[in-house]
């Protein structure tokens, strides 16, 4: 087995001589660094155990035995905190799961994008609306989203509310999935009662009685209940975006070598600090965490290489997951020089799709939204164009939610732009809706049947 170590010249601090970019600027320094005090001595969020099966997971997907889905909000707000919002999110992750599982025949690793997705990079650090110029919001972890001076201001208490909700979350997740939540045997748990009517709840119906037929064939012939089918592994992410926040929780710990970021099991670095020089991946290359890296449109063959060289020299299976995003319009042209690039340097990856980001735009009234037919023809484009090039897409990358929201256009209930009047509730980016997310599932696994 190759040996795997911390990387020559890393430290948890060594990040600090690189630029970092997409930073707050916090006007009390000295609060700064009591709040920071105070986060690295708290208790972590999640354990190296669980990073470490994550890992073991990864690799798995890499080679070709599980499907990566990773979902939740584009911004996490301390305000939705709540029991319910948090289980619909669950829900939603769940039915997904169960449909891949169904059509792939394969299992599904489950990663939700939240318990910590609370900051959120800016085009510009300042934004100014009518002639009043202040701070931009930069997400609930630094400061909040309401247009005034007091709000604006990047408060250090926020870092300690973010990792109390981050915490919270994990302990409400955690009790669901241990209690049986997540069990085979009663997917009706996992039921969005405002979706009862939707075109696509037969067909889901009939998926979910059809695997739990064959669970309970299975238990009639052996005689036995798997304890498997009723609980799933769960597991969080998050852009790590704040590099101190991300440092107050790197920590070392008993039994093991190196250092883990206990902020969250999988921690991913955005397409605006992936600089293979910068800070972001200076952190990143030396935590023992699996990792993920947005790769967009202008990103070159040889920068990827450098990337991949910096953060997983030792070729560590389990260890990187790159996230294309790289737009409708875009991704026939370059993905295909990416996934050579990556061929050449021996590294095992998970590549899956984040067909969000790409395809972002305004509509006549003033809306960001998405279109989910340019998000369908991201997805199907890449399953087509991994499988032409000997490679696989192995996951894919969502904002969505569980709320009976209307942000993103098209898909099942064929909204409209002025169906974003009705619910419009995000405060940065559009999220598919429930019938949204299941009906991209749906087509994902009619994708895969029909090159396989």
């Amino acid at each position: 087995m190759k040996v795997v170590k911390t990387p020559k010249g890393w430290t948890p601090d060594s990040w600090r001589a690189k630029p970092a970019l997409q930073q707050a600027r916090y006007p009390d320094q000295e609060a700064l660094a009591s709040t920071l005090g105070q986060l690295s001595t708290l208790p972590p969020l999640v354990t190296s155990w669980e990073i470490l099966s994550l890992k073991e997971q990864i690799a798995e997907a890499q080679a070709g035995r599980r499907f990566f889905l990773q979902g939740g909000d584009c911004a996490e707000l301390f305000s939705e905190c709540e029991s319910s919002i948090v289980a619909n999110r669950l829900k939603v992750l769940l039915q997904m799961s169960l449909i891949l599982l169904h059509g792939l025949e394969m299992p599904v690793l489950r990663v939700g994008r939240f318990a910590g997705q609370y900051a959120k990079p800016r085009s510009e650090d300042l934004e100014t609306i009518d002639g009043v110029t202040l701070p931009s919001y930069r997400g609930d972890l630094v400061n909040a989203a309401a247009f005034t001076e007091e709000a604006r201001i990047p408060n250090p208490n926020r870092l300690l509310e973010a990792y109390s909700r981050s915490a919270i979350t994990m302990n409400f997740v955690r009790g669901l999935v241990d209690g049986g939540f997540a069990d085979l045997h009663h997917p009706e748990y996992w039921d969005l009662g405002w979706v009862e009517h939707s075109p696509l709840a037969e067909e889901f119906h009939r998926i979910s009685h059809s695997i739990g037929s064959s669970v309970r064939f299975v238990e009639t012939i052996t005689g036995r209940t798997p304890g498997s089918l009723k609980r799933v592994d769960f597991f969080t992410s998050h852009e790590a975006l704040h590099l101190e926040y991300e440092r107050a929780l790197t920590r070392e710990v008993p039994r093991q070598w190196g250092h883990f970021n206990l902020s969250t099991h999988f921690p991913w670095v955005g397409l605006r600090t992936a600089q293979v020089d910068g800070a972001h991946v200076e952190l990143m290359r030396g935590i023992r965490n699996p990792v993920g890296i947005k790769v967009g449109p202008g990103m070159s063959g040889g920068e990827v290489k450098d990337l991949l060289n910096h953060i997983n020299p030792d070729n560590e299976a389990g260890r990187v997951v790159l996230i294309h995003r790289l737009g409708a319009d875009a991704i026939e042209s370059e993905l295909p020089g990416l996934i050579e690039a990556v061929k050449t340097t021996g590294s095992p990856v998970l590549w899956i799709c984040d067909p969000m980001h790409g395809n972002t735009e305004k509509t006549s009234n003033g809306y960001k939204t998405r279109q989910f037919e340019k998000i369908q023809y991201e997805v199907e484009q890449a399953i087509d164009i991994h499988h032409k090039m000997g490679s696989r897409l192995g996951g894919l990358h969502l904002e969505l939610t569980g709320e009976n929201v209307t942000e993103c256009i098209g898909g099942a209930r064929r909204l409209d732009e002025t169906d974003l009047l009705t619910a419009y509730k995000t405060t940065v980016d559009p999220r598919l809706n429930y019938e949204q997310a299941l009906e991209l599932a749906m087509l994902v696994v009619k994708k895969h049947r029909s090159i396989a």
